[in-house]
């Protein structure tokens, strides 16, 4: 008969978990920490109010103060589309690495809980096994007091029921 492995056996082989996340954090340039911060904060809500509000700041001044004191004459806004155009260029590049960014960190969090998993599952083969092997101990016992499994397993159900109330 094969003796399961020793639990000190299955603790040599294990390797101590990783922090995904602060590794990440850790590999991270600081140019790559902007991209990431900037994704994060341009997908918001915030950012979308403050866009919003800017335009329609912008646009209300530009038709209905007084004229001396418009800056962007109206149906032109050249300068508008300008500033627009120019946060546009500047952020798409950064979001774009932002982002790639963060599919690199969804990627080794997945390959992470795939080792996780793997381990796991190593684990409770060994437990499996481990079970395998008592039931066989037991089941040698029970014969070798001369019952079948039958009445033993008989012999146990009573067991349990006595102790429940």
């Amino acid at each position: 008969m094969q003796f399961p492995p020793a639990i000190n056996e299955l603790l040599k082989k294990r390797k101590p978990l990783r922090n995904i996340n602060q590794e990440h954090r850790d590999s991270l340039s600081p140019l790559e920490r902007l991209a990431l911060w900037i994704t994060e904060h341009v997908g918001s809500k915030g950012f979308f109010l403050i866009v919003f509000f800017w335009i329609v700041l912008w646009l209300s001044w530009n038709f209905l103060a007084p004229p001396h004191l418009k800056f962007d004459p109206p149906m032109a806004f050249v300068f508008w589309l300008f500033l627009s155009n120019m946060i546009q260029l500047f952020l798409m590049p950064l979001i774009m690495v932002g982002q790639n960014l963060q599919s690199r960190h969804a990627e080794l969090r997945a390959e992470h809980h795939f080792e996780v998993n793997v381990k796991a599952e190593e684990e409770i083969e060994a437990l499996l096994r481990h079970i395998e092997y008592q039931n066989r101990l037991l089941l040698a016992l029970v014969i070798k007091n001369g019952l079948t499994a039958e009445e033993a397993l008989r012999l146990a159900q009573a067991e349990v029921s006595k102790e429940r109330p």
